[in-house]
């Protein structure tokens, strides 16, 4: 008798998704793979790939007329540095208008490519994370994750305790809901107070209008913690530093990923990667108090 198919008899489709193979293979982000996409920069098997090709690893995928190497999970190199971006730098990989971007800075890569894991905005300056990663940026980024991010901030104005309970309980925004998961305050002189402020998201400008929507003003801004990645003293203002292996695989167990070690460097790429540092002008570095950790 032929049988009727249903939901739960359809084989499970095979090879995996386009824009997560290319984002492992170290050519940005799962979201930035998608607008790749969409924009007819992917090929598979010499055709134009379309949102929602699924890949295996016979298959010829090519990015931008590049051929790309299919790598499983396990073969993809993971290695993160932190950044301590200053003001005035734009996380974009190139600017029309040709100001600095967070990219140039960072240390070159052979046949991979930095993906950054959130944004900031220029006026805010601080903790980046960097990975060749794909796989663990998405995860990292996901808003299912809840990882926290902490923040240094300058606020301009008469703080009050209704203000920070607002905050703290939530506040409707002109996209949806938001809310810091922690306030701290840190002192200050004149109409310039320091707070440290958690919250779970990376939505853009979220910290700035939560406090706008106190009527306050953000002075200064600056991120100093990623999940359990704090900003310190190993990277000053315009400056990268890779983070240890236990760094990245307390990392990993924030994205439920499982631990790889982290490659060793070649010498060529410790002679490159120390001459990419040492030709970066220095920044001066903000001043805010030191970022605390977390209560457990």
């Amino acid at each position: 008798m032929r049988q009727n198919k249903t939901p739960e008899n359809k084989p499970a489709p095979s090879g995996e998704k386009l824009q997560k193979v290319l984002a492992r293979a170290g050519l940005g982000s799962r979201r930035e793979m998608e607008t790749a996409i969409a924009d007819g920069r992917v090929k598979v098997n010499g055709a134009l790939a379309t949102l929602g090709d699924r890949v295996e690893p016979r298959d010829s995928v090519a990015f931008d007329e590049r051929p790309v190497t299919l790598k499983a999970e396990q073969e993809t190199p993971r290695r993160v540095i932190m950044y301590n971006k200053p003001e005035g730098e734009l996380c974009t990989r190139k600017d029309p208008e040709g100001r600095r971007t967070v990219f140039e800075r960072l240390p070159r890569l052979k046949g991979e490519r930095w993906i950054a894991i959130g944004r900031l905005d220029i006026n805010t300056s601080g903790l980046l994370l960097f990975t060749t990663d794909g796989e663990l940026a998405n995860r990292l980024m996901h808003p299912s994750t809840q990882i926290e991010r902490e923040y240094a901030v300058r606020v301009m104005g008469e703080v009050k305790q209704e203000n920070v309970v607002a905050m703290v309980e939530g506040v409707m925004l002109e996209d949806g809901p938001a809310r810091f998961t922690d306030v701290q305050e840190f002192g200050g002189e004149g109409i310039n107070t320091w707070f440290h402020v958690v919250i779970l998201e990376g939505r853009n400008r979220e910290v700035r209008r939560l406090w706008e929507s106190q009527a306050l003003t953000v002075s200064r801004l600056k991120r100093v913690r990623y999940g359990n990645i704090f900003l310190d003293k190993r990277a000053k203002a315009g400056e990268w530093v890779e983070l240890s292996q236990d760094e990245v695989d307390d990392l990993a167990a924030l994205a439920d990923l499982p631990a790889r070690k982290v490659p060793e460097l070649t010498p060529d790429e410790k002679n490159r990667w120390s001459r990419d540092k040492n030709k970066r002008r220095p920044v001066q570095a903000m001043r805010n108090p030191k970022p605390k950790r977390p209560r457990r």
